[in-house]
């Protein structure tokens, strides 16, 4: 019979829509069904508009003939159909797989593959050798059924535990709770991995292009003379969650170990426990702060001597290192952080290292020792023995103090604890000839600026905590510069006075201490719209600080351009200078900027809380402009007033009148015979207008 097209197309679209979800013998049986439906001609055209041969269409209709009933639900063939599972076939292949896979126990402990890889090919071949041909994924699939797995070691076996092994960590965690409780530093410390510096391979794998890995050395020999090292040694303060990296490139030797101790002390350390009197070690029983070296010991006393600090060390038993927490809360996040980078330069381990941080809220800083610590360096019994170093009645070999020798202090030695700024250096140096203010004025900046400079410092601490407070406010350290001395220097190191080595020696403080505190005191006093102006006096040493402060000179005296800033000369009042001066800042110092980078041919980098010492400073720049373009007196005048060459003058001149201008300052030039011609007549001219009170031009 013949098929029309239109019935075709009706039974294209019908099977087009059922087809693709159904299986194999559900395709088979539709087709069928259509065929029937269509009759004599019915098979060729079903065949024809599915695609498929003629043959499965009569074998579906077959199947409908014979086996009206369907198959058990997830069924597609009868039952008894398919090959036969490799097992049916050899009833001795899965003893014999288990036999190599678990030789000590189901079988012969001299199997082939004892000292072998055990991969699937491997057991395959071996296997097939034995006469049993099976491939490797049939392999997978009756180890998988047999409950195998692919598995790694564990670390489980910890050898010979030492019957004083559970005692000592009882003893350590009771330690470490007493010295938490006093508020006493308690550290972990130990020496991580040594690294090579250069383009080596490292273990991990990071996100980069597809295609693109970085080239790293086929081969990493360690015993080449011409391959530099890196050997972090940690400090993970427990209490604080932070960690300290000294990164050495020498030798691990117990004394670099001490030094890395003496370093987290001095630069961290004591800032956070400025009242500790004890510190608390614990470290593993071998490596660099082994308790068999003496060196180790003798190294710790010195320290003790240096600090006054009662030290503590407790070891955990020999093979429980990982036990230690600068393992896992430290060392395991660096390792993680740096995974598939090479480390090419010990900047990079540095950096590397500053930037590990984890939800918990680790800080890590770390620092490059590049000291000399040789080995071979021997510590005799006797010294040993001379030593204040008191094992403790559990366990002594391992639990030890060493006490500073007279048990004197960090006070008394004036080494590590607190600094106080004695009144009378701040008194000296909140005299208005250095502050430029009266002192009541200063006392009411200070009670202005204060609060803002609390406010800073906790969010620099919240900062580097990672978090909130984990600690009552108050139990950690404090800063040895007060809100009152942070004002006082900044006032004068901006006024130009003197510079930052002689205000370290009057407060006696370090030099970074003193940079922080004027970059931010800087940035307080623009905040709340608070201008510094500097001024010509310099003095270089703390002496003649004193000495100028106790003979208490005048304003003039103080600051000599303070006269020709007089209205008389200006043509102006002081606040229209110093407001014409606030304005010409900005464009002068990007002017400056502009013609420094030409002469130079780049630009220069400088940090912005730097103050840079000159024999005039920008408001003299100004002024002296002023003065030149008002032609008050001569440029080799005007150079005398202010104590520079005429050169200096003319290139503030050539820098300063187009911005004036630009400013809209623009003045008529006076007489010719009004101008004055000394230094000397222009000061006795300010001093007769000051008498006279008289505010006109010359």
């Amino acid at each position: 019979m013949l098929i029309s097209k239109s019935a075709s197309r009706q039974l294209a679209a019908r099977l087009g829509a059922l087809l693709p979800h159904l299986n194999e013998r559900q395709r088979r049986l539709l087709l069928a069904a259509e065929a029937r439906e269509l009759g004599h001609g019915g098979i060729r055209a079903v065949s024809r508009v599915a695609g498929v041969s003629e043959t499965t269409v009569r074998k579906g209709i077959a199947e409908l003939d014979e086996e009206p009933t369907p198959f058990p639900a997830g069924r597609i063939r009868r039952p008894g159909g398919g090959r036969r599972k490799a097992t049916e076939k050899d009833p001795k292949l899965l003893p014999a797989l288990l036999a190599l896979v678990e030789p000590d126990e189901r079988g012969d402990p001299m199997s082939p593959l004892r000292w072998t890889t055990k991969s699937l090919r491997n057991l395959a071949a071996e296997l097939t050798e034995q006469g049993h041909t099976v491939s490797a994924t049939t392999l997978g699939k009756l180890l998988r059924e047999n409950g195998f797995s692919l598995q790694g070691n564990a670390k489980t076996l910890e050898g010979k535990q030492h019957p004083d092994r559970d005692a000592q960590f009882r003893y350590i965690n009771d330690q470490v709770k007493e010295h938490q409780a006093s508020g006493e530093p308690v550290i972990s410390v130990d020496t991580k991995k040594k690294e090579m510096i250069g383009a080596y391979h490292n273990a991990g794998r990071e996100w980069r292009p597809k295609g693109e890995p970085i080239d790293v050395e086929d081969h990493s020999l360690f015993f080449r003379g011409e391959i530099q090292q890196a050997i972090p040694y940690g400090i993970y303060d427990i209490a604080a969650n932070t960690g300290w990296v000294n990164v050495g490139v020498d030798h691990d030797t117990s004394a670099f170990a001490v030094a890395s101790i003496r370093r987290w002390w001095e630069k961290r350390g004591q800032d956070v426990y400025p009242r500790a009197k004890s510190l608390l070690i614990t470290a593993d029983s071998g490596g660099s702060n082994s308790p068999r070296y003496r060196l180790w010991k003798s190294e710790l006393a010195a320290l003790a001597e240096e600090t006054g600090l009662a030290i503590t060390v407790c070891h955990f038993p020999p093979g429980t290192s990982k036990w230690n927490k600068v393992e896992h809360r430290l060392f395991s996040h660096i390792t993680m952080n740096w995974r598939g980078r090479p480390l090419t330069s010990h900047e990079v381990v540095i950096k590397t290292i500053e930037s590990t941080r984890t939800r918990s809220g680790l800080r890590v800083e770390a620092e490059l020792d590049t000291g000399e610590y040789p080995t071979g360096i021997t510590v005799s019994k006797e010294y040993l023995d001379s030593l204040p170093i008191h094992p403790h009645e559990t366990r002594g070999s391992w639990n030890y103090t060493v006490q500073p020798h007279g048990r004197c202090t960090a006070a008394q030695k004036g080494g590590s604890g607190p600094r106080v700024i004695p009144s009378e250096v701040l008194e000296m140096l909140s005299h208005p000839v250095l502050t430029g203010m009266s002192r009541e004025e200063l006392d009411r900046l200070i009670e202005l600026l204060a609060p803002a400079q609390a406010a800073k410092a906790e969010q620099r601490a919240y900062n580097r905590r990672g978090g909130r407070r984990r600690r009552a406010k108050g139990a950690g350290g404090w800063t040895v510069m007060t809100p009152e001395a942070r004002i006082i220097a900044t006032l004068i190191y901006v006024r130009e006075i003197c510079p930052m080595p002689v205000l370290q020696d009057l407060l006696g403080v370090a030099r970074t201490a003193m940079q922080k505190a004027t970059r931010e005191t800087r940035t307080l006093l623009t905040e709340h719209n608070y201008p510094v102006r500097a001024i010509a006096l310099r003095l270089t040493t703390a002496q003649a600080v004193r000495d100028y402060v106790a003979s208490a000179g005048s304003l003039q005296e103080v600051d000599p351009q303070e006269a020709l800033r007089h209205p008389a000369l200006t043509g102006m009042s002081r606040d229209e200078l110093d407001a014409i001066t606030a304005r010409l800042a900005t464009r002068y110092q990007a002017r400056l900027q502009e013609l420094r980078r030409k002469h130079r041919g780049a630009e220069l980098k400088k940090d912005p809380g730097l103050v840079v010492y000159r024999k005039i400073t920008d408001e003299g720049r100004v002024l002296a402009a002023i003065l030149a373009m008002r032609q008050i007196a001569t440029r080799p005048t005007i150079a005398a007033l202010f104590n520079v060459s005429p050169r200096t003058i003319g290139n503030a001149l050539r820098e300063l009148r187009p911005l004036l201008q630009e400013d809209g300052y623009n003045p008529t030039p006076i007489h010719r015979r009004q101008r004055l011609y000394s230094a000397e007549e222009v000061l006795r001219y300010v001093e007769s207008m000051k008498e006279s009170n008289a505010h006109t031009e010359p």
